[in-house]
């Protein structure tokens, strides 16, 4: 958003260079940090500047989205829905993804791929109209760098599609039998990758339930939607982890119990609007708080 206007001086400090191959020419995206006209004390929007940060902490996001076209998700007939979730989830043919929405993923990954991002993959989703892409990061900072930078491609690649990307957690509303959009965190440090452990495993989970309001309050707005217990989630108020459990707080994939607690887990949680710089660094602020011996 625009500064004040009786204020109006805001400085950038460039932190992350990225090819721009949806330009002409030598062209790049830089990622700005912004700070206030001192130079020194970071502008209150700026959320990378004073977030733990570890390159031995891996991050993969799982980001969903909804293509959005005249107040509806891209494929609803006009005023009304189309036939209930089921076959949209990784789905194929004109009936389930219509003409242009895998033309759209596609090219984006394309772009994802020539600026250097670590675009790891891509499903349609759930509900009709939404989709998933994945970027992976080793460190807070550069795995959220990624992960705003990818959104921005995709948001100036719909407007040539004439589409917009609708962020919100549910923007289909409670009500109805429709999936909200997350961005689930898959996280692990050297540590957990190493050493790991059952007794590690339970010590970090119990960490995670003392400070579930701490994480809920940098998860993304609106989340009281999404997470009621429904749709493959927790509620809100709750935190749980289980095997395979898309349902949990946390889902324990079977890798990581069968390599002896080690590996990697995912928060479900966060929410597709969420701001992956106050989610990664929160994660990574309760995993230290975890002794290692």
């Amino acid at each position: 958003r625009q500064a004040e206007g009786k204020s109006s001086d805001c400085m950038l400090k460039p932190v992350a260079i990225f090819p721009d191959a949806g330009r002409k020419g030598n062209s790049a995206i830089v990622m700005c940090e912004v700070y206030m006209p001192d130079k020194k004390t970071p502008h209150p929007s700026n959320t990378r500047a004073t977030i733990l940060d570890d390159p031995g902490t891996w991050f993969g996001f799982e980001q969903e989205y909804f293509l959005w076209k005249d107040g509806a998700p891209l494929g609803f007939p006009p005023g009304g829905y189309p036939a209930p979730q089921g076959p949209y989830y990784t789905g194929v043919g004109y009936s389930n993804v219509g003409n242009i929405a895998r033309e759209i993923v596609d090219e984006h990954l394309d772009l994802c791929l020539a600026a250097g991002i670590n675009h790891e993959g891509i499903n349609a989703e759930v509900a009709k109209g939404q989709w998933e892409f994945q970027i992976f990061g080793k460190g807070s900072k550069r795995a959220a760098d990624e992960m705003w930078v990818a959104r921005y491609l995709l948001s100036r690649l719909c407007e040539r599609y004439c589409v917009d990307i609708n962020w919100h957690c549910k923007p289909l509303g409670m009500e109805l039998d429709w999936n909200g959009s997350g961005m689930h965190a898959n996280f692990s440090t050297a540590h957990m990758r190493e050493v790991g452990g059952e007794a590690y495993f339970k010590a970090l989970m119990a960490a995670f339930d003392k400070h579930k309001e701490e994480h809920i309050a940098v998860y993304g707005p609106d989340n009281h939607l999404r997470l009621t217990g429904l749709h493959e989630t927790q509620s809100i108020d709750k935190f749980n982890f289980g095997l395979a459990h898309r349902g949990a707080s946390v889902r324990v994939p079977h890798s990581f119990v069968n390599n002896g607690y080690k590996g990697y887990l995912e928060d479900r949680r966060p929410n597709s609007q969420g701001d992956p710089y106050a989610i990664a660094g929160r994660i990574l602020k309760t995993i230290q708080s975890v002794p290692t011996k």
